[in-house]
């Protein structure tokens, strides 16, 4: 399968080298929204949306604290349909979409695809329909509510080197697979795809720092640290589930190939 990685919105946070970028607090430290477009054998196959057509449109669809935190670009450019639409597809050509989360961030441009279906994890869905007081700032309703086809999916027994997985697409094809990474999130997956060269993660927001997965370890700046914290649903699970990124890395790294959705470096080098 063929894989395009998209830059589906620019967030430009302040914080400088203390959130992963250079200069003082208030320099920029520029972030991506790294999503996959997968040409399959049934159709275009989108792994998260990003900021969406509409949210460009209207801002507040985000949220205040979301575009005052990370001050996006809301650039049309960059939207996943333009994006789309600039490498000759159409937009029913997009007949599944597979997002790690629904975040604003990742879930914003689900609705510029009303033909496709939207696979997520079940666990994943049930908290951004029922979300708890802490919850209702991560999941929006404007974003959310236009999606027409739901394909919550429950994880069963089947493994993917050590971690829990099940299939993401109708047909029993292993090439997409997801794979639960929570903490983040209640229901927050990698999405797995097989290549020619092996496989890619997908691990959403599992990590933003690449350092926090490298093999010889490190430490993700402060700011991106403390970032963390503030909005995971639980700590403890998050940080295993680095470790396990961290050790899968270390030990499958010349088979696996891992990517999170914010880090610029990462975009860059599957870019290049």
């Amino acid at each position: 399968m063929r894989i395009h990685h998209l830059n589906c919105g620019t967030m430009c946070p302040r914080g400088g080298a203390w959130f992963g970028g250079k200069g003082g607090p208030w320099a920029t430290a520029p972030m991506c929204c790294h999503c996959l477009l997968i040409e399959s054998d049934d159709g275009l196959v989108l792994v998260d949306s990003g900021i969406g057509v509409d949210d460009v449109a209207d801002p507040s669809r985000l949220g205040f604290l979301f575009t005052a935190l990370t001050r996006p670009r809301l650039q049309i450019g960059e939207t996943a349909l333009r994006q789309i639409a600039d490498l000759g597809f159409r937009i029913d050509d997009v007949r599944h979409i597979v997002p790690t989360h629904l975040d604003m961030d990742h879930a914003g441009g689900l609705a510029d695809f009303p033909a496709a279906t939207v696979h997520v994890h079940a666990v994943e869905l049930r908290a951004a329909k029922e979300p708890t007081f802490r919850e209702r700032e991560r999941y929006r309703h404007a974003q959310l509510s236009r999606v027409a086809k739901w394909d919550p999916i429950t994880v069963g027994g089947d493994r993917w080197f050590g971690f829990e997985s099940v299939r993401a697409l109708p047909g029993g094809r292993d090439d997409v697979l997801l794979v639960p990474l929570p903490g983040h999130s209640r229901g927050h997956c990698g999405v797995a795809v097989r290549t020619e060269a092996g496989w890619l993660l997908h691990c959403g927001d599992a990590y933003f720092h690449r350092a926090e997965v490298a093999p010889a370890g490190g430490r993700a700046p402060g700011g991106i640290r403390v970032f963390e914290s503030l909005v995971n649903v639980d700590r403890a699970a998050r940080l295993a589930n680095q470790l396990r990124l961290k050790t899968l890395n270390r030990e499958r790294g010349d088979e696996i190939r891992l990517i999170s959705s914010h880090d610029p470096v990462e975009f860059a080098a599957c870019r290049g």
